[in-house]
């Protein structure tokens, strides 16, 4: 039985690494679940573990949708240029990780663009939207890395 929460572990602990990257999959959540499995099954964590981990999981979840609309407010995006970046990193997954990254981009500069910005502007604007974004995916790639180190680390001493 132990193998079925074992493989379901490290599952979601791919899954999650996975969807911190892809738009559109829980990514980092996954992980935490993951790590509530392996944690149900062989209690190796502490409480303050999975309190601080749930904790930074909770706060990266609503940091990954205010730290791009920041960066897109703070170098000057309109609504449109931000709608642009979305759509252009949904067209990019397709070509990910390059298309995703230059999906946002040229989207933002698109969407400011038909807003009426000039070009300068408007690339201004995207390589903003487009920092935000790869930063809020770092926090979500570091945050899965590290939980999925922890379960990998965790079995492999319980297997030891």
């Amino acid at each position: 039985m132990d193998f079925i929460w074992i493989a379901l572990a490290l599952i979601l602990s791919v899954v999650g690494i996975i969807g911190s990257i892809v738009p559109g999959l829980p990514g980092h959540p996954l992980n935490y679940l993951a790590v509530l499995v392996i944690q149900y099954v062989y209690r190796p964590f502490d409480n303050w573990t999975i309190i601080i981990l749930g904790i930074a999981t909770v706060a990266i979840f609503f940091l990954d949708y205010m730290i791009p609309a920041w960066t897109a407010k703070k170098y000057g995006a309109t609504k449109q240029g931000i709608t642009g970046s979305i759509i252009g990193m949904v067209a990019g997954m397709f070509f990910t990780p390059i298309g995703m990254i230059l999906g946002t981009f040229l989207g933002a500069v698109i969407g400011d663009m038909i807003a009426g910005r000039n070009a300068p502007d408007a690339t201004s604007s995207g390589m903003g939207t487009l920092f935000g974004t790869l930063l809020s995916i770092g926090f979500k790639l570091i945050l899965s890395v590290l939980m999925s180190s922890m379960i990998v680390f965790e079995l492999i001493k319980i297997w030891m």
